[in-house]
């Protein structure tokens, strides 16, 4: 009996612990049930019109396509198609599938690549960037299950419709029909916090800067040993140059003490705090040396005298990269400050016209001050005085490669609308490389000037690590963006001639990108052939090609020309100064029939629109046409090319191939295209742009 009672009661045990072992199961998988819901996109949302700040998403098959374009590698621009960026990434194919965005900080350069079928572009900057990884969710982290849309989507007009939309900008929810998300019972202290706002660009976050105390440099501190290769100048102040012949140069190994003379000025050194970190401009948390502030500027954020307007004649953004080197000295270093206060007083700094930071290199760069730290002349000119010399090699490429990653943040008073110039004071030459730093400066718009001072003589160019440094660095290699003083003691001579240069901004080249420089002339056929549903169509593709470029009075202009028989011009290019009013002037023109007298329209063109275009602007002409024309067409596009016209010719349906060669410039090939109807002239939107851009990046530098 005592046995029959023990085996009841361990069978009755082990009854519950299974029965428990079960339940437990069985919750735990209705636990791993539990799924993300994920909200599907389109192929051609870009990741700028989600205000999320990241998310998971589904794309749809068929998204491998020229028509939702990407740009960058790696790292994309936000105006790129969010699944197509995928592909191009390999996170999926063709086929679609889920993919999870990440948003970052603006990058300063995207370099285009063919990746898995897919041709990305490049661009010189663009203000938010994004990530791609595969679909699955970080720790920690709540996703959406319903997207936020900053605008309204465009979509293509078909034949027939009399309306041509634009996006509204207005801010638009879209809500996809879907299950809420399970929310993570723990959530990570460094994740992501849940991506339902609109993200916070990090530049604009400084932290509190911290001031190290300077310690005062005397006559015996000043004595040091430099560096092999790298020049010595006599520091006695003589009130005339030194002659090249008297120059001390360093041999490697050789330890020579800089003489100071005999009446010295104590100053404070250089603060360590000061000493940049150079890091990449995409990534987030960006630190108080990574944005361009120096301690001093913080104690010190309030202008003293009142806010100047300027001189509205020079909006320019302006960067001096002041030589701080042991080799020029502590004299030449004071010839620089007062040279640098000249230049301020004859631009006339102001909130309407040109902001002047300065950034000092010598072994590292360190912002003194940044565009918005002073806004008028006088206490520029107070604050160049007080600024203490660094020391070190002349690092010029690491000072290029600085400005480029931190100084022109809109953080740090960069305007956006206004040209960023760099004026770069080297005194003989750089002690490291600087081709490859200019190179992605100017590719990310900056003007990049060079005063050179006392250049290497002949006997001295054995020590120059990069020969020809200036025409490798510049914006052109006209001679417009360097001037060689022979002596610092003459700097003062060439204050007026720089400001000039500096406030030419139609000569300000390297502000120039392929989407703000052109004036773009679109030549329509409005022949009887058309008709008046294909018209608006045609309308829609001239619409969709102009809102892609920057439009206002110094950047990329539209004009138009309607033609049949006869012409009429529908806009000139100075008659619209904003992008949406360009586009609501090419909703207003109506359809007009006729013949087709091409050439006659190209003449017409000519006369009427690229006549009257800016000196500096690239003369873009984009015809489009539907049949063969009933004159010659040769002979005036001869003419237009030989004028400098850039042409582009589109054919629909009857149109003639060898006319539509004839039109476009050479090679052909790259600037005529054919569609068998009216509806697929959507296909090379894209397309066009893109042979514009890759044109516009081929010019030479001279």
């Amino acid at each position: 009996a005592l046995l029959t009672m023990k085996a009841t009661v361990i069978a009755t045990f082990f009854g519950v612990f299974l029965t428990c072992t079960y339940t437990a199961k069985e919750a735990t998988k209705k636990t791993k049930k539990a799924k993300l819901y994920v909200p599907q996109i389109d192929c051609d949302v870009k990741a700028g019109k989600i205000i999320n700040p990241e998310f998971i998403a589904k794309c749809p098959p068929g998204c491998q396509d020229v028509k939702y374009r990407v740009y960058g590698t790696d790292i994309y621009a936000s105006f790129s198609s969010v699944c197509n960026a995928a592909i191009h990434s390999g996170i999926i194919d063709n086929t679609g599938g889920k993919i999870l965005v990440q948003k970052v900080a603006g990058h300063s350069g995207y370099r285009g690549s063919f990746s898995n079928g897919v041709r990305s572009l490049s661009l010189p900057r663009w203000r938010e960037s994004f990530l791609v990884s595969e679909g699955k969710p970080r720790k920690g982290v709540t996703y959406p299950s319903t997207l936020e849309y900053s605008s309204s989507k465009s979509t293509a007009v078909k034949s027939g419709n009399d309306n041509v939309n634009v996006p509204t900008g207005d801010a638009v929810r879209k809500e996809y029909p879907t299950t809420p998300v399970p929310t993570p019972t723990t959530q990570m202290a460094t994740t992501t916090p849940t991506p339902t706002t609109t993200t916070t660009d990090p530049s604009t976050t400084v932290p509190q800067p911290t001031t190290t105390p300077a310690a005062t440099r005397t006559t015996a501190a000043a004595a040091k040993t430099r560096p092999g290769l790298h020049r010595v100048r006599d520091m006695a102040f003589r009130g005339t140059s030194t002659s090249a012949s008297n120059r001390n140069i360093l041999l490697h190994n050789t330890g020579v003490q800089r003489q100071e003379p005999v009446a010295t000025f104590q100053r404070a050194a250089g603060s360590p705090a000061h000493l940049a970190m150079e890091t990449d401009s995409w990534k987030s948390g960006l630190s108080l040396f990574d944005t361009g502030f120096s301690s001093k500027e913080e104690l010190n954020p309030k202008p003293l005298e009142p806010i100047s307007q300027g001189n509205q004649n020079c909006k320019v953004d302006l960067s001096f990269l002041m030589d701080g080197s042991w080799s020029i000295g502590k004299r030449r270093f004071q010839l620089q400050k007062r040279f640098l206060g000249n230049v301020a007083q004859a631009l006339g700094i102001g909130s309407a016209g040109p902001l002047m930071g300065i950034v000092q290199y010598g072994d590292d760069p360190s912002t003194e001050f940044n565009l918005k730290t002073y806004a008028n002349s006088k206490d520029l000119r107070n604050a160049i005085e007080k600024i203490q010399q660094k020391g070190g090699l002349s690092n010029v490429g690491k000072a290029l490669s600085f400005v480029n990653k931190n100084f022109f943040l809109d953080a740090n008073g960069n305007r956006g609308g206004a040209p960023n110039v760099v004026v770069v004071m080297v005194d003989g030459w750089p002690t490291d490389r600087v081709e490859e730093a200019s190179r992605l400066a100017r590719e990310s718009g900056i003007n990049i000037f060079f005063v050179t001072v006392e250049a290497a003589a002949q006997s001295e160019k054995q020590n120059v690590i990069e020969l020809n440094f200036v025409d490798k660095a510049v914006c052109r290699t006209n001679g417009f963006y360097s001037i060689n003083v022979p002596s610092w003691f003459s700097l003062h001579k060439v204050v007026q001639p720089l400001v000039k240069r500096v406030c030419d901004t139609d000569r300000l080249a390297c502000s120039k990108t392929c989407l703000n420089s052109a004036d773009i002339g679109f030549v329509i056929d409005g022949s009887s052939s058309v008709g008046t549903g294909n018209f608006r169509t045609v309308l829609q593709f001239v619409a969709n090609i102009s809102k892609e470029f920057e439009i206002s009075d110094t950047d990329t202009r539209i004009g138009a020309v309607q033609y049949t028989y006869e012409q009429r011009l529908e806009f000139s290019f100075d008659k619209h100064s904003t992008k949406q009013d360009v586009l609501n002037a090419i909703k207003r023109i109506s359809y007009w029939s006729g013949g087709t007298s091409t050439g006659a329209a190209i003449s017409y063109a000519s006369e009427q629109l690229f006549s009257k275009s800016k000196p500096n602007k690239r003369k873009i002409m984009i015809l489009i046409t539907d049949g063969r024309s009933y004159d010659d067409v040769s002979v005036p596009a001869m003419t237009a090319h030989q004028n400098g016209v850039i042409a582009y010719s589109i054919g629909v349906a009857w149109a003639a191939p060898d006319e539509l060669e004839a039109i476009a410039s050479d090679p052909a090939k790259e600037h005529s295209f054919f569609v068998d109807e009216f509806d697929n002239l959507y296909r090379y939107v894209n397309q066009l742009i893109q042979n514009i851009c890759t044109e516009f990046n081929s010019q030479p530098r001279n």
